[in-house]
């Protein structure tokens, strides 16, 4: 049962006749006016059209992890930030984009759903893609983004929709839909040109630089001077929560991937040291990883940090680059076991290391920018973090095995777990309660 059936029947109890005419209308998917959701409508979680959606960008990030490492065990290092840098940028701009318009003005009916059937088609669009914008980056001299443009323009043609049926039906969030539209439409003109205009390398990069940050104001633009939209702080912080576990996904992918080769014999009986070190490190780097996300109440942070929303949803895209470049630096661990990369053991654990200190750095991050106080416990937990990862690539340069340094990048999330289990949880009730009290 969704929020909308939730809420025609609580709004008709007690009324046979409203509730049989709610159900009817809950079952034949007519048509609700988008008027904008309450920010403070108990209960809400994901909707099953909203985790459906979500299923696109699994294709989509692992697409992107998957040629991430293919290029960096082939010894292109350079070349695959860049290219993974874009892939990622675009997804998570995408998928943020309907994340928090769902949360402010979903109405589940069946023209939201055709239009999120639409979105859905541009995500798979710009998956196909993506393996040419790789190569292109790979090859030099060229960057081949047509169909991975068509894609995303076909995703946020279907927002412009959605936002123009707002406009029309809300007349409180009209000024901030038609701002929406226009400033959308002109950006997406702008990436059209560079993917089917021909023009010199530097200016495409320059462009990327303009449009990609028009893209990451255009919140600003659109919506400081209307208030705002109706989103929900928990509903946020639940979706931001899923996304962050789509991309942990590329974790485990990352591991069988890596360990697959791994089992001598052909048969998958002949287990060898290196692939119970792979596979050990890679499930317990993504478990810990993911205990270190959830350990933090974002949703309870931002219901008294509602000004901080912007912050927090544009924060999480070098975080979702992180956990992503950490499953595909599993895959490069594995690769050089298999010894089909081309790479130093000191620049296989790197692959590694430096996604999951982003990510872990991040976490920290917007944990302090949200809450708005620096906290020496904290800075205490991320300085062991980053000296765990760096024992780890030193490690590798003194000539330690590869598995063994695969080990040691796997406790680094530990050292933030351990810490909020004996001492951080306490230590951070403490601040939010010294939140609320701020607050009231």
């Amino acid at each position: 049962m969704n929020d909308d059936q939730h809420t025609s029947k609580a709004g008709t109890a007690g009324d046979p006749e409203k509730a049989g005419k709610a159900g009817k209308r809950a079952l034949s998917r007519r048509l609700i006016p988008m008027t904008g959701r309450d920010p403070e409508e108990h209960g809400r979680t994901s909707s099953p059209l909203e985790l459906l959606f979500d299923l696109t960008f699994v294709v989509a990030v692992g697409t992107a992890a998957s040629h991430f490492a293919e290029m960096v065990a082939a010894g292109h290092t350079g070349q695959a930030v860049t290219a993974f840098l874009l892939a990622m940028f675009a997804i998570s701009v995408a998928w943020i984009s309907f994340s928090w318009f769902a949360s402010a003005f979903g109405t589940d009916d069946w023209l939201y759903r055709a239009l999120t059937m639409l979105q859905m088609i541009g995500v798979v669009v710009f998956s196909l893609g993506l393996p040419a914008m790789f190569h292109s980056v790979e090859e030099g001299g060229h960057l081949e983004l047509r169909a991975m443009v068509i894609g995303y323009v076909v995703m946020r043609i279907a927002m412009v929709l959605q936002w123009w049926r707002a406009a029309r039906e809300s007349p409180a969030f009209h000024d901030v839909g038609m701002a929406n539209i226009r400033w959308t439409m002109i950006v997406q003109v702008g990436w059209l040109v560079v993917a089917f205009v021909h023009l010199p390398l530097t200016a495409v990069f320059v462009a990327f630089i303009a449009l990609g940050t028009l893209e990451l104001v255009l919140p600003v633009l659109t919506q400081r001077r209307a208030g705002g939209t109706p989103w929900h702080p928990h509903h946020v912080a639940e979706r931001y929560g899923l996304f962050a576990i789509i991309t942990l996904g590329e974790g485990v992918v990352g591991t069988i991937a890596s360990s697959g080769d791994l089992l001598g014999g052909g048969d998958g009986t002949h287990w060898s040291g290196n692939a119970i070190a792979v596979i050990i490190s890679g499930v317990g780097l993504t478990f810990g990883m993911w205990w270190v996300y959830f350990s933090t109440p974002f949703g309870d942070i931002l219901v008294h940090r509602r000004g901080r929303g912007y912050l927090f949803g544009y924060g999480h895209i070098p975080l979702f680059i992180g956990i992503a470049g950490a499953g595909a630096g599993l895959h490069v661990a594995g690769l050089h076991l298999e010894h089909h990369a081309k790479l130093s053991d000191v620049a296989v654990v790197l692959s590694l290391a430096l996604p999951v200190g982003l990510y872990l750095l991040m976490v920290y991050l917007l944990h302090t920018l949200l809450l708005s106080a620096a906290d020496r416990f904290h800075l205490l937990l991320i300085s062991l973090t980053l000296a765990v990862l760096l024992v780890a690539v030193l490690l590798a340069a003194a000539g330690v095995a590869i598995a063994v340094c695969l080990l040691v990048v796997m406790l680094a999330p530990f050292v933030t777990v351990i810490g909020y289990e004996t001492v951080g949880y306490r230590h951070q009730q403490q601040m939010l309660e010294a939140l609320g009290t701020q607050a009231r």
